[in-house]
């Protein structure tokens, strides 16, 4: 068995194949609070490397032949703007999750984890090259994937969303918008694994494509047909169930769609985060009417109130996963302007790529390789 390392106390320290952790990394870090990602956000290249304290791992990009990833959520700006915790001043570190491996151990994380393990987390700060995370944070993994990745902020959110607030059932038209995207293929495959109809907008036939390979059974590409047209022609009735991250005008139209008893779960809405608000204009003076005239209601959902629930959810995923009952699909950007995103720098771009409604699937950014440099 490997030793342990006790990183408690120790400045230098060399990781379990001999070589060097560098005393220094880069990261991104907030310096302004904007909604524009590249106004906020700086990238500092020579940041101290934490050391874990007594429950901590450590996690970093590079290991023997294996990568790190680190995932884009359309919330990395509402972070950056300061929208979740308005006494947290400047500067701070950004990014929500990550997958790679532990480096490092502080004494009572190597009860759990040993060096070299393969490891997930959630947790603020992870676009940088070397992490410190709680060993409670922390899921351990078969392997560093960018698929198990996809499941830590994407899918844990469709799951327990429609979990505790979607009553899916057999027979129920659920309608999801931007369906093609991080989470929203998880609210698709979810749906259709209840046995529910499946709508998904989208906004490109390839994106259409993508969705009816896991099983949507009515693509609407809003770009070509209008969806307030399509949603009264072929579902007169309403539909029982929407999952919703866009806001504006298609929340709007999901919630004149909705069915007697209709459920709108609000995860999200991506079209007004980069407004100075963060919000874009509802028709909000009939919403209480026409929620009464239907006994519908709305939901909202935020990941960080269901923690006593998630590694649940997210083990019942991983399962299904390996099964290959589910399909996580990763966008590295390789279509995107530059190609696909690498190494910190291109974390700028991968969140433009976002916001220009490009991806399908999760986007994922991935630190490179590199020479760990002597101390």
């Amino acid at each position: 068995s490997r030793p342990i390392l006790d990183m408690s106390y120790s400045r230098h320290f060399l990781d379990f194949q001999g070589s060097s952790i560098p005393s220094s990394m880069k990261k991104l870090v907030v310096t302004k609070l904007s909604q524009n990602f590249r106004e906020a956000v700086t990238l500092q290249q020579d940041s101290p490397v934490p050391l874990p304290g007594d429950g901590d791992l450590k996690l970093v990009n590079t290991f023997l032949f294996s990568s790190r990833f680190v995932g884009i959520n359309a919330s990395d700006i509402n972070y950056s703007a300061g929208r979740y915790d308005a006494s947290v001043k400047p500067p701070f570190d950004v990014g929500f999750e990550g997958v790679g491996e532990v480096v490092a151990l502080g004494l009572s994380a190597s009860a759990d984890y040993t060096v070299g393990q393969a490891v997930a987390y959630v947790k603020a700060g992870s676009f940088a090259e070397y992490t410190v995370v709680p060993a409670r944070q922390a899921v351990p993994l078969p392997s560093v994937k960018p698929e198990f990745l996809t499941l830590m902020v994407s899918g844990a959110t469709a799951y327990l969303s429609l979990k505790e607030l979607g009553d899916l059932s057999e027979g129920k038209k659920v309608l999801v918008t931007a369906a093609a995207g991080g989470t929203g293929q998880f609210a698709v495959q979810l749906a259709k694994k209840a046995k529910c109809h499946v709508i998904g907008t989208c906004s490109s036939d390839e994106k259409g494509g993508f969705l009816k390979s896991i099983g949507c059974d009515r693509t609407i590409n809003y770009k070509t047909e209008n969806v307030e047209s399509v949603l009264r022609k072929d579902y007169p009735e309403g539909v029982d169930v929407v999952y919703e991250s866009v806001g504006g005008k298609m929340f709007d139209l999901a919630l004149n769609a909705l069915a007697i008893k209709g459920r709108l779960i609000i995860i999200g809405f991506i079209a007004g985060y980069q407004n100075p608000t963060g919000l874009q204009p509802i028709k909000a003076e009939l919403l209480p009417a026409k929620l009464l005239k239907k006994s519908a209601s709305i939901r909202g959902f935020f990941l960080n109130h269901y923690l006593s629930d998630y590694k649940m959810a997210l083990q019942h995923l991983l399962k299904m996963y390996e099964r290959g009952d589910l399909v996580c699909e990763v966008d590295f950007g390789d279509m995107s302007p530059e190609g696909k995103f690498t190494g910190l720098e291109s974390v700028f771009r991968a969140v433009d790529y976002m916001y220009m409604g490009k991806n399908i699937g999760k986007i994922v950014v991935e630190l490179p390789h590199s020479v760990n440099s002597k101390l």
